[in-house]
């Protein structure tokens, strides 16, 4: 698609707006400002300077406005400041689109916003959490929901429009030569403690919904084989005392390895993925799985299903016996492990590139701006 319109318009210009910005959305956020800048689109990505020195937004070709991600006055003034000649503003995640709305209350610029995920929070915090995301889909020209069942929440929230944009995993999923492939597990095997047992893996944030209580419960029954699996988890957060306090009074099979970079290759490196969760919407662990074939147990919850298909062995959120039975059935069926690996490669190709990605919010954007003036 060149930079102008059949119908003589200057090129589409862009605002897309990341707050904090998780992983996943910053990535994302990357991988659509380089393939609508291909597409000859301006874009401008507002986000805290750090973003940009994490994910290179510039280096994509667009240019990047610092806005800090606190929700003070002058965030939102830097953010309306930054919008003032935008043709369509994209907000990504939940804070960045309230201060989005904030920006352009007065403007008729149409406002699209992702919904990548959703807080995991009580109490009163929840409930301001739900007022925010009430007032947002209101003034969202559409919302797009990475899953069915967070478009499904958007509508009951009240959005005029909410539609299912499931978003591609960034970055270049390596194949690695067979030799190399065995080379390399051997090293990450060793350098984790796993050399002549089951590596069992599991990579997220150590926050509650995460659900690793129930996994290091699940742990306990697999003490009883032979050879006792190893449980590896990389990341960090703030159960990471008590996880750690569990594991050495329990005398569990478990090792916190904290935040690493190398995810993919201790992942390729598994005999097992798992994903204990209360709720993940498109979980990159589960894609990093069945791109590297890598049978994954999961709970059946949030965009799981959907994402999966049958291609992993679900088990009910917070039934350690499910877990424990789950992991073992598979480490004594090296069949259904094999058929779990084709079934995972297949369902991986089901889902959208980069670029199928990028062409759709690019017909969105077409769809909400067609009637612009010419400049």
């Amino acid at each position: 698609m060149s930079s102008h319109s059949p119908h003589g318009q200057s090129s589409l210009r862009t605002v897309q707006v990341l707050g904090g910005g998780n992983a996943g959305s910053s990535a994302h956020v990357r991988s659509l400002a380089s393939g609508l800048v291909q597409r000859g689109v301006r874009v401008t990505v507002c986000a805290p300077v750090e973003a940009d020195r994490t994910y290179d937004f510039t280096g994509a070709g667009a240019e990047h406005v610092h806005v800090p991600r606190s929700s003070d006055p002058g965030s939102v003034a830097a953010l309306r400041e930054a919008c003032k000649n935008a043709d369509l503003v994209h907000a990504h995640g939940l804070h960045a689109s309230f201060r989005a709305t904030l920006a352009l209350s007065g403007r008729r610029t149409p406002l699209v916003v992702t919904w990548h995920n959703r807080a995991h929070v009580e109490g009163a915090r929840a409930q301001f959490l739900r007022m925010l995301e009430r007032r947002v889909v209101k003034a969202a020209t559409v919302v797009l929901g990475t899953t069915s069942d967070l478009v499904d929440r958007a509508r009951r929230t009240g959005a005029r429009d909410a539609r299912l944009a499931a978003v591609a995993l960034p970055g270049p999923r390596r194949t690695v030569e067979q030799e190399d492939h065995e080379r390399l597990s051997s090293k990450v095997r060793a350098e984790l403690g796993s050399t002549g047992r089951p590596l069992l893996m599991a990579v997220g944030s150590l926050d509650r919904h995460r659900g690793y209580d129930t996994l290091l419960d699940a742990t306990r029954a697999w003490r009883r084989l032979d050879p006792v699996p190893l449980v590896v988890i990389a990341g960090e957060g703030p159960l990471r005392p008590v996880l750690q306090r569990r594991i050495e009074d329990e005398g569990l099979p478990v090792r916190l390895i904290g935040r690493r970079e190398d995810v993919t290759e201790l992942l390729a490196a598994a005999d097992l993925a798992l994903l204990p969760s209360s709720w993940e919407s498109r979980s990159v662990l589960a894609q990093e799985a069945l791109h590297a074939r890598v049978p994954l147990v999961a709970t059946r919850v949030g965009g799981i299903p959907e994402l999966v298909g049958d291609a992993a062995e679900l088990v009910p959120y917070g039934d350690a016996e499910a877990l424990a039975d789950a992991v073992a059935g598979l480490l004594g069926d090296p069949e259904r492990r094999e058929d779990l690996k084709e079934k995972g490669a297949r369902q991986a190709a089901t889902w959208p590139t980069e670029d199928e990605t990028v062409a759709q919010v690019l017909s969105v954007y077409d769809e909400l701006t067609q009637h612009r003036p010419l400049i």
